[in-house]
């Protein structure tokens, strides 16, 4: 580009810089702005173009088009030109805009007389804010430069109304992260929450969008990329050996730190008129763009790698780091795009609930999750592009639904909502030390499910009368090498103190599928959740095994020891496992370690190959515990993870409890104790139901005991069993509508 293409660019942005600094009220700014463009870019017509809402834009200001079509005229995403550019976040320039496919007239602007068209996406970091258009008599094709030159201008009008530039009292465009502005995702975990938006990584914003001195920002930007490079390599030198995975994202991080290509074209950008960090969210959101539309799974995730090293950029060149974010509130809801189990242990319990904008019902950090009873909404799309720190944010866990920003009337019915919980908590309080003995005198067991230390306290609370299911992975998942035995030994020893007597039952280690240890080696495997996993890992390498039931063994020390292997498929599978158990008690015997008084060992039933298992396995195992949520996954080959499947095949699908029916049966027949474990436990009416089929022991979040134990207590099993066996008879797919007819008809 010649010297004086970019003086002419660094001279409109100068003069944007100029009009900005006159001040005045939103809308006289546009239209100051429309006017400057129109005049530096030699056309008749300048428009601005702004979202009101995600699918619909407004003429915000004009220079050239008709005033009074101003907040009056309207489109629809993908509607017209214009509407085609901000839906595809990509400019159109041509000649004869009303040859081109899509054009759409509209009368009350007189635009007819314009033939050429520019319009260029006003976004920033891939989130679409409105478009700015230029149009002119003569029929001519903008040059590249021109194109450029408006883009630029688009991106420094997005950063402007970022900061709420155009807002003034009265007027009718309202400033950005002030609308209400509701997000559907997918329950990651249970429950309601009310509080302030505290970012995980804060948003950056970029107060100075246009340079005074491109040599002075040039060195800004070279001293930052300098700091990234030495950080970068920093972290490669202090990665542990074997962790592959870890090594080729900074591999790719320092390739991209060190790219001259990235270099040369924020050095352009610098030279055209923008400050250094802005440079860097151009060139950051071209990357944005680019991932949206990259089919291929390794380019995103190279894409995502130069997205994640930009921010680090931006946090250097800003100064606006983790470190001097906002204080957190004192009833923060943690938004984030993405975080890991350890770093969610961190904040811990004084979270009211957690938002992502990726993840999965089975990832480390909805597990850690479900282990804090912490609400957690998941896939909630752009909610960390619109959220700030301390913004009112309401998370409804049950539904998946996250309100920022709520209106007056969503507030009240949410108070509302939790008043109802909280007064259904006094009333579940005053049973708490009831049995659940059902109207026909049968007494459900129910027991709480847990993973952390933090967990036991809600052991007294909430009237659970065990841990029905203690997950040992948590505290593999959140380090960065595996524990050592003696402190699993002392972490399980202050588990069976903090339960004060009452049976725990450990699941020995559980990874694989979804929940990948940090320094194991990942395996490249095309269906995970059917493959190298749990109970196979810990056979094929027996070496974790066996510290993991050594530190067991002792932490028992002599009191009674209950000990579960999960994703049993078949016998021989349950007798190793059994066998690598009986071994170690024999050696800890052999070196003097006092022995459980009692040891029961079980299996998680979560294949429904093991429900046709020889009856030999019934008898060897002291009891077997239904694994819920993957029984029900490879029971109706619906994985969990895929939105667009698991919520097609009910719980109490006919055949789902006709399969629940079976393994009640196989277990009474070879007298071996059966307990159901899993999300669908804690749920009132599926409880009922399982109770109704002959389940007597229910594992579930420390939560739900009240509700589950509330709805027993004024049930008659043989009455609901009538209820599902009419419904079964009628070839009814569900009894669910049967069973919820019939409670509403009990009150």
């Amino acid at each position: 580009m010649a010297e004086s293409t970019e003086s002419e660019s660094r001279k409109l942005l100068s003069r944007l810089q100029a009009t900005m600094a006159d001040g005045g009220a939103g809308q006289e700014r546009l239209d100051r702005i429309t006017h400057l463009i129109a005049d530096s870019m030699g056309t008749e017509v300048c428009s601005i173009y702004l979202l009101r809402d995600p699918d619909t834009l407004e003429l915000c200001a004009t220079e050239g088009l008709a005033p009074e079509a101003v907040h009056v005229t309207r489109m629809r995403l993908g509607e017209g030109l214009v509407g085609r550019v901000a839906r595809r976040a990509r400019a159109i320039n041509t000649a004869n805009a009303p040859s081109e496919r899509g054009f759409r007239y509209m009368p009350e602007t007189g635009e007819e007389r314009y033939s050429s068209f520019l319009g260029v996406p006003i976004q920033r970091l891939g989130e679409r804010l409105g478009v700015l258009v230029v149009q002119s008599k003569e029929e001519r094709q903008f040059s590249d430069d021109e194109v450029y030159a408006l883009e630029v201008v688009a991106m420094v009008l997005a950063e402007m109304t970022e900061l709420g530039a155009f807002t003034g009292e009265g007027e009718a465009m309202s400033a950005r992260h002030k609308n209400p502005v509701m997000f559907r995702g997918v329950v990651g975990q249970e429950g309601t929450a009310m509080g302030r938006v505290y970012l995980h990584e804060p948003r950056v914003v970029v107060t100075r969008p246009i340079s005074d001195d491109p040599e002075v920002e040039v060195e800004r930007l070279q001293k930052a990329v300098d700091e990234l490079r030495v950080s970068v390599d920093q972290m490669l030198s202090h990665v542990a050996p074997g962790s592959g995975e870890q090594v080729q994202v900074l591999e790719a991080y320092r390739m991209f730190a060190n790219s001259r290509g990235w270099m040369r074209r924020m050095e352009e950008d610098i030279a055209r008129g923008l400050s250094a960090e802005a440079a860097v969210e151009k060139e950051q959101s071209a990357a944005r763009a680019r991932m949206e539309t990259v089919p291929d799974a390794y380019l995103r995730e190279r894409l995502q790698d130069l997205d994640d090293l930009s921010n680090r950029l931006l946090r250097l060149l800003t100064g606006q780091g983790q470190d001097t974010g906002a204080e957190m509130p004192d009833d923060p809801v943690l938004v984030a795009r993405n975080i890991g189990p350890g770093e969610l242990l961190d904040y811990g319990r004084k979270l009211k609930g957690v938002v992502l904008e990726e993840g999965s019902v089975g990832s480390h950090a909805a597990i850690v999750a479900r282990a804090l009873a912490i609400p957690l909404v998941i896939n909630a799309a752009r909610i960390t592009q619109e959220a700030l720190n301390g913004d009112l944010v309401l998370i409804d866990g049950d539904q998946g639904i996250v309100h920022l920003r709520p209106e007056e009337t969503v507030k009240t019915a949410f108070r509302d909502k939790i008043a109802m919980q909280a007064a259904a908590q006094e009333r579940y309080a005053s049973i708490r030390d009831k049995p659940a003995e059902t109207r026909d005198g049968q007494v459900i067991s129910l027991t709480m499910n847990a993973g952390l230390m933090a967990d036991l306290p809600s052991l007294p609370s909430s009237g659970a009368e065990g841990v029905g299911l203690f997950r040992t992975e948590l505290q593999f998942l959140t380090r960065a090498q595996v524990p050592r035995r003696g402190e699993l030994a002392a972490l399980y020893s202050r588990v069976m103190d903090a339960a004060g007597g009452k049976r725990v039952v450990f699941r020995t280690l559980d990874i694989g599928s979804d929940k990948v240890l940090p320094y194991m080696k990942p395996t490249d495997e095309p269906n995970p959740a059917l493959g190298w996993r749990a109970i196979r890992v810990g056979l094929d390498k027996p070496g974790v095994m066996r510290m993991q039931l050594q530190a067991l063994i002792r932490a028992a020390n002599g009191r009674p020891l209950t000990i579960m292997f999960p994703m049993v498929a078949q016998l021989d599978e349950f007798t190793d496992a059994r066998d690598h158990l009986l071994r170690e008690m024999d050696r800890e015997a052999a070196l003097g370690h006092k022995l459980p008084e009692k040891l029961e060992i079980g299996a998680m039933l979560e294949t429904p190959s093991l429900a046709f298992a020889p009856r030999k396995f019934f008898e060897l195992a002291d009891f077997v515990s239904i694994g819920g949520n993957d029984l029900k996954q490879f029971f109706f080959a619906a994985d969990r993870e895929n939105e667009r499947v698991r919520r097609r095949y009910d719980t109490l699908n006919v055949s789902f409890l006709t399969f629940i029916e079976q393994i009640v049966h196989r277990c009474a027949d070879a007298d071996t104790p059966l307990s159901f474990c899993g999300e669908d436990a804690g749920r009132p009416i599926e409880a009922l139901c399982f109770a109704a089929m002959g389940l007597r022991s229910l594992s579930m979040r420390p939560a739900s005991i009240g509700p589950v134990k509330s709805l027993l207590l004024r049930s008659d099993l043989r009455e609901v069993r009538k209820v599902i066996n009419a419904a079964r008879a009628e070839g009814t797919q569900s009894v669910r509508p049967a069973v919820t007819d019939w409670l509403r008809q009990q009150t």
